[in-house]
């Protein structure tokens, strides 16, 4: 009988999309053969203090007990690949060794590319992209100019650094109005969940918008608002070829997918496959196709849009790199409405970052000079 690959399941964080990322890490651990995976829990506190034990996830959500529990911390050393317990004088018999890491770190300092720097460092196979494309994937702003450059429609839009609006807020607010008009949607450039955005729809609201955005990130992005625009979702999977799902449609709550109408509320659906002519289902997927290699992204990737209700114009809204895994998330729904089960796309994820592991380590990371020149 093979042996079982150890799968560290890595989870909360210190994001605002914390509680978003304890539900999906709930569904994964929740969904991962047992037979084949033998899970360590890794959690992270709102404060970055790292907890490894059977019970983490209980653990976080309650808040409590959480100072009793040993810290480990993954350390960057390719020898150890395992989380090492601080503290303890006995380092190597209380390394925890994983064979693969399954980030389910939604937001800032887990899909921006900074723990995948982290998991670069200790040599261990992750899923989802890598440093950069977690990077250009949260900020918005990156994002977008990149998306440009491949030929993919996104809105037009502009941004801001929080820090110099005050002492020009008269001329930024006139340039939105005469470009963008209203309404508009206001985002923090690196946050996910639609957490800290907001639609304005007249001068108050917007000034009111760009300072609560602000509170989240020191870059604001303004982008203008389609009208009547259908929310359709497309999910992304594989490496240097990756496919596309079939597209879903979202029907939010409120005036917009807002972090309510998608968490708390429960009363948004979801229309898979989504009612569109085939030409615009084809148009998306090759723009979610697109978008996954623009940006370099690897593993996974949900990627939304704007369709207008014609269906004739298409604009890509953002794409997430590390997407939802609860079990009303569009991702998981999306590839089991195209044939893949919730099961078989965890194993597929995994297989996916072994090998890009393994791709990678047939680089060269030496070089031999002509002469011993640094000795000199």
């Amino acid at each position: 009988m093979s042996k079982k690959l150890r799968v560290g399941v890595i989870f909360g964080g210190r994001s605002a999309e914390h509680e978003v990322s304890l539900v999906s890490a709930t569904s994964v651990i929740n969904a991962l053969d047992k037979e084949k995976y033998e899970v360590v829990p890794i959690g992270i506190t709102h404060e970055g203090r790292w907890l490894s034990s059977h019970d983490a996830l209980g653990l976080l959500k309650e808040r409590v007990n959480i100072e009793n529990l040993p810290e480990h911390i993954l350390l960057p050393d390719p020898r150890k690949r395992g989380l090492v317990q601080l503290g303890d004088a006995r380092h190597e018999e209380s390394t925890h060794f994983v064979d693969v890491v399954f980030p389910v770190l939604h937001g800032t300092y887990g899909e921006d590319g900074t723990i995948q720097g982290l998991f670069e460092l200790a040599d261990v196979p992750y899923v989802g992209s890598g440093v950069l494309g977690s990077a250009v994937g949260m900020d918005k702003v990156i994002q977008k100019q990149l998306l440009r450059q491949a030929g993919i429609p996104v809105t037009p839009d502009l941004w801001l650094v929080i820090d110099s609006f005050g002492a020009n807020e008269k001329r930024i607010v006139g340039s939105i109005e005469k470009k963008l008009r209203y309404p508009c949607f206001i985002k923090p450039a690196n946050m996910g969940s639609s957490v800290g955005i907001s639609k304005a729809h007249n001068r108050k609201e917007l000034i009111e918008a760009i300072h609560l955005a602000g509170e989240f990130d020191r870059k604001v992005l303004v982008e203008k608002a389609v009208a009547k625009a259908r929310e359709i979702e497309c999910s992304v999977l594989g490496n240097d070829e990756p496919i596309a799902s079939i597209p879903g449609e979202i029907i939010p709550s409120n005036e917009f997918y807002d972090y309510d109408a998608k968490y708390v509320d429960g009363k948004s659906s979801a229309i898979i496959p989504a009612k569109l002519l085939k030409a615009t289902v084809r148009k998306v997927q090759r723009y979610a196709v697109g978008a996954f290699k623009a940006l370099d992204c690897a593993g996974m990737a949900r990627v939304d849009f704007l369709v207008s209700r014609t269906g004739e114009r298409v604009f890509l809204n953002e794409v997430n790199t590390i997407p939802g895994f609860t079990s009303i998330s569009m991702y998981p729904k999306l590839w089991l409405a195209s044939g893949l089960s919730y099961p078989e796309l965890l194993d597929r994820l995994i297989q996916l970052a072994i090998e890009r592991h393994e791709a990678k380590k047939h680089l060269k990371t030496t070089y031999q000079p002509k002469a011993e020149w640094y000795k000199s």
